[in-house]
């Protein structure tokens, strides 16, 4: 599908509008110019939208408050991000299990929400959480060592390598997964954030929609437009966080659209 294809189509074809969070409709504590208009606009023309996020470090209710705080009107229920989508999978495959997370407090919440038990004894320890952690430390990854020697399953939030924060870039949970793969000799056996397909199940799931009748639009091409790739949704590519002009040069991953920010939407949808 060409640019002009996807241009005349936008608003005609397509029902849920899926936006990833920092990099593409803000930066840090900045909303990025247009991203208030083009969200009010396509609601305005009875479409779904819905917020994505990797990012496992911050509540559904204060991605929600920092969005309606840029004008943006959201509720909670409007944004999944990685922490969510990985309690809702382990509540289907190993519900009440015995938890030790490597992750900030908001995931450690979401999970003792779901029933299951938080634990840092490796005898108890069913389940090994991997997350972005700012407190990440030896101790941490030895009681994670010791639980994976003993069979624990392993599982991860998102496979991003860093998250873009205030002050720049910050190492992420792939820098965490690295570690204890490198010392257990074992593979996580699921991560769960895009571009995963479990994620792409609990957003269609909300949308109510099939992947054909979606767009997704985000500036990171290895998770989220490889995530639009996979699954059939339409895939905007917008220049305003981590991916610039010469790493999509370089990358195998295209985007259906390529955008400077989300401003240039407005010229999508009318």
């Amino acid at each position: 599908m060409t640019g002009k294809e996807v241009e005349r189509l936008i608003l005609r074809e397509f029902e849920g509008f899926i936006f990833d969070l920092d990099g593409t409709v803000y930066l840090g504590e900045r909303p990025i110019r247009g991203a208030k208009e083009v969200i009010e606009r396509l609601r305005s023309s009875g479409k779904k939208v819905l917020f994505l996020s990797n990012k496992p470090i911050a509540t559904r209710e204060s991605y929600a408050e920092k969005l309606t705080g840029f004008g943006i009107e959201t509720s909670p229920e409007e944004v999944i991000n990685s922490s969510l989508v990985l309690t809702r999978y382990l509540s289907r495959i190993k519900p009440g299990a015995g938890v030790f997370p490597i992750g900030e407090r908001p995931l450690i919440e979401e999970l003792e929400r779901a029933g299951f038990r938080i634990t840092d004894v490796p005898e108890e320890i069913e389940v090994v959480v991997l997350a972005m952690d700012r407190t990440f430390n030896y101790s941490k990854l030895l009681t994670a060592y010791r639980a994976s020697k003993r069979g624990a399953f392993l599982i991860a939030t998102n496979p991003d390598p860093t998250c873009p924060m205030d002050g720049g870039e910050f190492p992420d949970c792939a820098s965490i997964i690295a570690a204890l793969e490198a010392c257990s000799g074992r593979k996580v056996e699921v991560i769960v954030g895009k571009p995963s397909p479990i994620m792409v199940e609990e957003a269609m799931r909300y949308l109510d929609l099939p992947p054909q009748k979606c767009v997704i639009t985000g500036d990171r091409l290895g998770t989220d437009i490889a995530m639009g790739k996979r699954a059939g949704i339409l895939s905007i590519l917008v220049l305003t966080g981590v991916t610039k002009r010469e790493d999509l040069r370089k990358s195998e991953i295209k985007p259906d659209l390529v955008l400077n920010g989300i401003w240039e939407m407005s010229g999508l949808i009318g």
